[in-house]
């Protein structure tokens, strides 16, 4: 390449850093000393870029201003074979040479030009500046030498400044300057690198009002380095100097313009050798590979395998680069001290910025840097390194055609998914399937793509993937799971139809393995939910089966009979459970089980078994991979979210925030049903309308969800007082749940609610109607829950004393139901019709425990419906009750067992609790004591707090 102008390889702004100040001075003390008499040499060295070059210009203007004759020379690669080339620069800055003079002998001619330079000194002081002496041709490299050896002997002013460079390299260096020459004789001196502050210093004075973050990241890039830190500003300038500094300093250096920052880059690598090059851009390379990953502890969770520290990069780096490792280790070493290299929290050395490592493999082949990722990755893979990194290196590596690259991309896609960052497992999957795979290891490489590309984007990428799966002969069970995933993602679209398809075409090619069979039997039925008319379908024939060949179901199948059972209004809460029970005890396959477990669980939250419900939901959760689609993934999460809104525990249900959030081109979902009705209850109703303005119910595919959300957007609008618009929203879910054969309260009270609306509306008749309906299904299933809820409609549209009678059993029914809203409402209810036939003293108690109720649970709403109700009768609610005398009786016991110093954990295990009922109940004790902890539960309990 071109050598660089003086402006481009070592100019910096007028505000000289004091690194270069002090040099300077230094050069002028000793001309002071060469104009009293004396010769002296002065060694100015510094590595590639530390501004020599500035420092000797200086030095000589200053030189020149006091009197000083300046002779000057720059040595040169190009010069190197031209005999005294250097020294001929200096003579010929003051005379002609005589003719003839170039042809002359070594020593004639060594002797005739240093009688020219002795002449011109007994006129006045002399200093010769000697640039990059390093590079000079040899005959003038001898000729300073010998004039350096006796500077100090002649009777002359002579100053004999001369710069050398002076860098580690990987290659051995050659002999310096001063190697045969007395220490007595040499003033030497070594430019520093720039400090941090002076480094700001310069770029505040190109850019005075830049904003710190920026100044940080141009001190990074420049590395301690003039050269690379004024190229850079000359970059960031657009070649003039602006006062308003550009929003980022650019990554790469391609969004540079004019260039001189890679230029002054490439022009260190080549005055640093080749060796030293290779070891630079190799280090680049592995560089690139350590970008995201956590600094000291390996994604895989190992410490210390992986190279993070000088002594375990360089024989690595060594091996790489074909270079010795003790000199690789010393050049790791030097660099980081001039401030090119940093170690990063792990201790490894890592460029100091990444435009400055974007600069360095500027000019490398792409294909040259694809096959450096490939030995990188190798190498490293022998060395230890964690899978990921190892990966991160493949990701841009040519194919490498041998069996341990697919297996370290799958790997590292696992670790990757198990920290929840998909975009680099799907990332590792994609280059996986580059590589030559057998048919088995490919479909399930594409299910496993398939499964994440669909799951992280939400959208019909991956479907393609999942089908291809299907379609390559695989083992039995892969293929089911591929069946398994590309069903889940063929309903999650709207097409459950084809779902079903697709999965029974599968029954025939698995006839020789019937457990295999029983569980894509049981995954349509599971994914016919999303339609009316498939469930009809598939539920019908699952029924015939069961009938006349019940062993072909399998438990998990009988499970789905159970729930649909339950769902018609055909059994009991506890026969149903009785069954499950049964079934979970009998050995199920593993692919099978994960339906058994999911259906359980479902019936357990119906019949208001809150704890096993949930045991059972994280034991599901637990048994799938996280990496492919399933089934009753969904469905156990949902069963999650129907706990909590069960316990009214509104936070949890409106906790993630992606549930107050409608997805453009989707429908609604059981989470946003719930989160809409939380918002109702927790009085937050102009969220809640937005959350319900964001869906066009009318351009949503028909599904079970669907229901839910019209069940949810009903509350929504009885809550705002428009009991018409309610009614109709609850009627249209009936309509839709019966036509799907779930007519049990125990999915959706839709007709309570709808009875409620015909009260609103005077409609008393038909209220009562709904009412005695949804009590004749509920005493089917016969949990006080769903029961309770029926008696207090009921009890409210029959009124007299009749109706109280009816709220009065409602409200024992409730008491033993799980913590929720349902005995809020009844307590109110209750509270009213004791106002209405003049017990005011038990109406009062009725709603002030209502209101209680309510605050602890947060439900802001029907906590200002029982104090309504008080003022309507004349009353005001008390203050809520605080202090230890608050706690019920299982909040007492578990904040004894917590200030006794056992954990959640324990004390689940102690009660037969799940650890969330632990902690809800510590939540609410630590409210009513009014302390933030379990440290201050003793002293809270005892009374003292």
């Amino acid at each position: 390449m071109p050598r660089l102008s003086r402006k481009n390889r070592e100019e910096e702004p007028a505000d000289c850093p004091e690194e270069h100040r002090h040099a300077v001075g230094l050069l002028a003390a000793e001309a002071e000393r060469v104009r009293a008499g004396a010769g002296r040499l002065v060694v100015l060295r510094g590595a590639t870029g530390t501004g020599r070059t500035t420092v000797l210009e200086a030095a000589a203007e200053h030189a020149a201003a006091h009197g000083m004759r300046v002779l000057r020379a720059r040595c040169s690669v190009e010069d190197a074979a031209v005999p005294f080339a250097a020294v001929h620069q200096l003579v010929c800055s003051i005379t002609e040479l005589p003719p003839g003079e170039r042809d002359r002998e070594e020593r004639e001619q060594g002797t005739a030009l240093r009688r020219i330079v002795c002449a011109y000194a007994t006129e006045s002081p002399i200093l010769i500046a000697v640039d990059d002496v390093h590079l000079a041709d040899s005959t003038s490299y001898r000729w300073l030498l010998e004039l350096a050896r006796h500077v100090d002997l002649l009777p002359l002013p002579i100053l004999l400044a001369v710069t050398e460079r002076s860098q580690y390299d990987v290659d051995p260096p050659a002999v310096g300057f001063t190697h045969t020459l007395s220490p007595a004789l040499v003033h030497t001196h070594t430019l520093a690198p720039l400090t941090a502050d002076s480094a700001a210093a310069l770029v505040r004075s190109a850019f005075p009002h830049a904003p710190r973050k920026w100044v940080d990241d141009c001190v990074r890039a420049g590395a301690g380095n003039p050269l690379l830190l004024c190229a850079l500003l000359d970059d960031v300038s657009g070649g003039a100097r602006h006062t308003t500094a550009p929003e980022a300093v650019p990554e790469v250096s391609a969004a540079l313009y004019p260039g001189s920052y890679p230029a002054a880059v490439s022009w260190w690598l080549d005055s640093a050798g080749p060796a030293t090059a290779e070891v630079a851009r190799t280090l680049a390379v592995l560089d690139e590979g350590w970008d995201g990953h956590t600094p000291g502890i390996a994604s895989d969770g190992r410490t210390g395998s992986e190279p993070d520290c000088v002594e375990s990069v360089a024989p690595l780096l060594a091996e790489l680069a074909g270079a010795d490792p003790a000199r690789v280790e010393g050049w790791l070493t030097a660099m980081t001290g001039l401030g090119l290299l940093r170690p990063d929290p792990a201790g490894r050395p890592r460029y100091a910025h990444r435009l400055l490592r974007d600069a360095m493999l500027t000019g490398v082949p792409a294909a040259r840097r694809r096959t450096a990722h490939r030995a990188v990755a190798e190498a490293m893979l022998h060395h230890g390194a964690p899978t990921e990194s190892v990966a991160r290196k493949l990701l841009a590596a040519d194919v490498v055609g041998a069996a341990w690259a697919p297996a370290v991309l799958r790997d590292a896609a696992a670790l990757a998914l198990r920290n929840a960052r998909v975009d680099e497992a799907v990332a590792y999957l994609r280059r996986a399937l580059d590589e030559p795979l057998t048919e088995k290891l490919r479909q399930r490489l594409l299910t496993e793509l398939g499964s994440l590309e669909y799951a992280a984007q939400g959208t019909s990428a991956g479907i393609p993937r999942l089908s291809e799966a299907l379609r390559l002969a695989g083992e039995p069970r892969d293929r089911v799971q591929a069946a398994l995933a590309l069903g889940t993602a063929l309903a999650g679209r709207g097409r459950a139809r084809t779902a079903v398809e697709m999965l029974r075409k599968q029954f025939a090619q698995m006839a020789a393995r019937p457990e295999l069979v029983r569980t894509l039997q049981t995954a349509s039925a599971l994914l016919s939910e999303q339609d009316q008319g498939v469930r009809r379908e598939v539920y019908a024939w699952l029924c015939d089966l069961a009938a006349h060949s019940p062993e072909l179901l399998g438990a998990a199948g009988q499970a789905l009979l159970v729930r649909y059972a339950a769902t018609a209004g055909l059994t009991s809460a506890e026969e149903a459970m009785r069954s499950m029970r049964v079934l979970l005890a009998e050995p199920a396959d593993p692919l099978a089980e994960p339906f058994l477990i999911g259906t359980a669980a479902a019936v357990a939250q119906w019949a208001d078994e809150l704890d096993e419900a949930e045991r059972l939901v994280e034991r599901g959760l637990a048994g799938l991979r996280p990496d492919l689609l399933h089934p009753m993934r969904e469905a156990l999460l949902n069963t999650r979210t129907d706990i909590a809104a069960a316990r009214g525990d509104h936070t949890l249900l409106l906790t993630p925030q992606a549930s107050l959030t409608a997805r453009p081109g989707t429908g609604p979902t059981n989470a946003h049903a719930h989160a809409l009705i939380a918002l109702v209850e927790t009085g937050r109703q102009i969220e809640a309308t937005r959350l319900a303005d964001g869906f066009n119910l009318r351009e949503v595919p028909d599904s079970w969800e669907l229901n839910r959300f019209l069940y949810a957007r009903g509350v929504l609008r009885a809550a705002g007082g428009d009991p018409a618009g309610a009614l109709h929203d609850f009627l249209e879910c009936g309509r839709r749940q019966s036509a799907r054969e779930v007519v049990s309260p125990v999915v959706t009270p839709w007709r309570t609610a709808a009875a409620e609306c015909r009260l609103a509306l005077g409609c008393c008749r038909e209220a009562i109607t709904l009412a005695q309906e949804e009590l004749r299904l509920a005493r089917v299933w016969d949990t006080p829950r769903t029961v309770g809820r029926a008696l207090r409609v009921l009890g409210t549209a029959t009124g007299g004393r009749r109706g109280l009678e009816l709220a009065e059993e409602a409200v024992r029914l409730l008491r033993r139901a799980p913590a929720g809203t349902e005995l809020v409402s009844a307590l109110i209810a209750q509270g009213r019709q004791l106002a209405v036939a003049g017990e005011r003293s038990r109406a009062r108690d009725c709603l002030r425990e209502a209101a209680g109720h309510a605050e602890r649970a947060h439900a802001v709403r029907l906590c200002a419906l029982a104090e309504d109700a008080l003022r309507e009768g004349g009353a005001r609610r008390t203050a809520a009750q605080t202090g230890s005398g608050a706690l019920t009786a299982s909040e007492r016991r578990i904040a004894e067992l917590a200030a006794d110093g056992r954990t959640n954990t324990e004390i689940a295990g102690l009660l037969h609790l799940a650890r969330r009922t632990v902690e809800t109940h510590l939540t609410s004790s630590y409210r009513k004591l009014g302390i933030r902890g379990r440290g201050e539960l003793p002293d809270a309990l005892s009374g003292g707090g």
